[in-house]
């Protein structure tokens, strides 16, 4: 049963603009009780009715908009809803040679705080708020029926994640849902490439969607070349290069365990992990290291989370950045190529390039973009919704001053 619950003039110009989060205020304070996943009618002072939300309540984004129309949560909604998303992949996401991507890419695909990835003959459904979690057994019928996947997984979105993916946390955060398990991990491909993927342990799966187009392109420009891989992850960019071409790879990060998995990603490929160099340890450390070494590279790329914490440091995009460039480009050849990316939703493209400016002037450098990326077909974002667009990935090229 729908209930109309009240919003203040704030909200009610963010729903005009088509913005779907509700922010918790002093008018969401005098709400009713509700539950996670209840679906509330959102009206304004004067009672005219403004859309239809699923509740979060206790949380900062305590509503998230469905729909501008009175509407229930149905098989018929969702199937229509997911169908779209699905096509529109299918139409303009460019996927040769892939079948790892996303599905469902929640507000901008109309389903906020819902995610669905597709990871071979498996998907992979993430809430990022609870109130998905009562409706999930639906979601999950509506897309056998859609996709007849042999298994669907989910995964909740815990709190306090960014401490927790710090060191390759392997706790199990997904669990079966509907059909056969698959194996953990399990290879899927994307660009003609094979990686390995953990649907059941840890916070990611290994492999960041997102940067495949970002892949594709650092493999166009990786032939012959010295690439320096600073928070490497898994080394899937490391692969990406090395299957390209090029000639000499160092993969740097401060977890052993996502060290052995990137080892592991090259294997699968049929790709010598021995012919290429794995460091474990804090990236401003192992740079100073390779400074004192007096090596150098064609390549650097720096993919650092937005949040990271080793024994000797604790990086933050906005904080550290600037440090970050400053001690890379010394190892970059005049003309090489400086390639730096961030998934930080916080920092915009306009303030992650002033970091990129101000670690370049630290250094003594010029850095002259060449292209802005973010991220690709299958993670649409609405222009109502500019969070969605949190994606950089800036290619640069060092020059003097």
């Amino acid at each position: 049963m729908h209930k109309k619950w009240t919003v203040g003039p704030e909200s009610v110009r963010m729903i005009e603009l088509g913005h779907p989060w509700i922010i918790a205020d002093n008018f969401t304070k005098s709400w009713p009780a509700g539950n996670p996943g209840d679906l509330v009618e959102l009206s304004d002072e004067k009672g005219r009715f403004l859309a239809t939300a699923l509740l979060d309540p206790g949380e900062r984004i305590v509503a998230r908009v469905l729909a501008r129309e009175r509407m229930a949560l149905d098989r018929a909604w969702l199937t229509k809803h997911l169908g779209r998303a699905i096509e529109m992949r299918q139409v303009h996401a460019g996927l040769g040679g892939t079948d790892a991507f996303r599905l469902v890419n929640g507000e901008g695909d109309n389903l906020p705080g819902l995610t669905v990835d597709r990871y071979g003959e498996y998907l992979l459904l993430q809430l990022y708020c609870s109130g998905w979690q009562n409706h999930l057994q639906l979601v999950a019928k509506v897309l056998q029926d859609l996709l007849h996947p042999i298994g669907i997984y989910a995964k909740a979105r815990p709190q306090k994640t960014r401490a927790l993916e710090a060191m390759g946390n392997t706790k199990k955060y997904g669990r079966l849902i509907t059909g056969a398990p698959g194996p953990q991990p399990m290879q899927v491909r994307e660009n003609g490439l094979n990686f390995l993927v953990n649907l059941e342990e840890g916070l990611n799966t290994g492999l960041f969607l997102d940067q495949r187009g970002n892949r594709r392109d650092l493999m166009a420009r990786a032939r012959g070349k010295r690439l320096l891989n600073l928070f490497a992850h898994t080394a899937a960019f490391s692969v990406a290069a090395v299957a390209a071409g090029a000639k000499e790879v160092t993969s740097v990060d401060a977890s052993p365990a996502y060290t052995e998995w990137g080892k592991a990603n090259f294997g699968a490929n049929r790709l010598n992990p021995k012919r290429h160099e794995f460091i474990v340890g804090d990236c401003l450390a192992v740079m100073r290291e390779l400074a004192s070494q007096g090596k150098s590279y064609d390549i650097i790329l720096m993919a650092a989370p937005s949040f990271s914490t080793t024994s000797s440091s604790r990086f933050t995009t906005r904080g550290g950045t600037a440090d970050l460039v400053a001690a890379a480009l010394p190892l970059l050849q005049a003309g090489g190529l400086f390639i730096a990316s961030s998934n930080h939703q916080k920092v915009d493209v306009a303030d992650y390039l002033k970091e990129l400016r101000r670690g370049a002037l630290l250094a003594g450098s010029g850095l002259q973009v060449i292209s802005l990326a973010g991220q690709p077909e299958d993670f649409p974002y609405p222009v109502t919704f500019p969070e969605g667009r949190y994606l950089k990935y800036a290619v640069c090229v060092k020059t003097t001053v």
